[in-house]
């Protein structure tokens, strides 16, 4: 059982993170980090992508997943104007 509350807390964690740079890069309009700098093009679509994939772990949702994937991706790959 000790395992199972272990990979909670890991998942916990992991959310928390995504959380926490899907806010930066929302109000902030930038990536921290030189590589997610690099690879990331549009900043505050790639965050409001990542709070919706939180959201929808919450929420149960597999539409708001995959908006949320779907804007993560864009963020990638949109070329800013």
């Amino acid at each position: 059982m000790f395992s199972l509350g272990a990979l909670a807390l890991l998942l916990l964690a992991l959310a928390f993170a995504w959380v926490v740079l899907g806010v930066h890069a929302l109000l902030l309009g930038r990536m921290p980090g030189n590589w997610l700098q690099r690879h990331v093009r549009q900043p505050r679509l790639w965050g409001a992508g990542a709070l919706l994939m939180v959201v929808s772990w919450n929420a149960e949702s597999l539409s708001l997943l995959a908006v949320g994937v779907g804007l993560v991706a864009l963020g990638h790959v949109m070329k800013s104007q």
